[in-house]
């Protein structure tokens, strides 16, 4: 049984988001919520939201129990690029790229359901 949970368009870079996800990678859901509650930063706030609604999906929608959760896939994507203006010297006008991403949560509880 797998269950999953996406942000789209979370307001941080994909490049900086990345560095935490990297952290709870395959690791079950315990262990993630305790790494990412004691990271400070904006990313770990953002992914720790996506972890407890891929696991609530889990739980309501198959019936899977919390502690056996653990996660088997997670990634962030790019999303759409906010171009904005940002003022330079003599008169001219750099852009500034704001960058969003999507980030996927995917959570297995390794059983296999067996199809009759």
């Amino acid at each position: 049984m797998e269950a999953y949970a996406i942000h789209k368009g979370a307001m941080i870079a994909p490049r900086k988001a990345r560095m935490t996800l990297d952290l709870i990678r395959s690791k079950d859901v315990k262990t993630a919520r305790s790494i990412l509650e004691n990271t400070n930063s904006k990313a770990s706030r953002l992914i720790l939201k996506v972890l407890n609604s891929a696991v609530a999906n889990a739980v309501n929608n198959f019936g899977a129990k919390e502690e056996d959760l653990s996660i088997s896939e997670c990634f962030i994507n790019p999303g759409t690029i906010y171009k904005r203006i940002k003022f330079a010297s003599r008169g001219n006008v750099d852009r500034r790229d704001k960058r969003t991403s999507h980030i996927t949560i995917k959570v297995s509880d390794k059983l296999v359901k067996e199809e009759a």
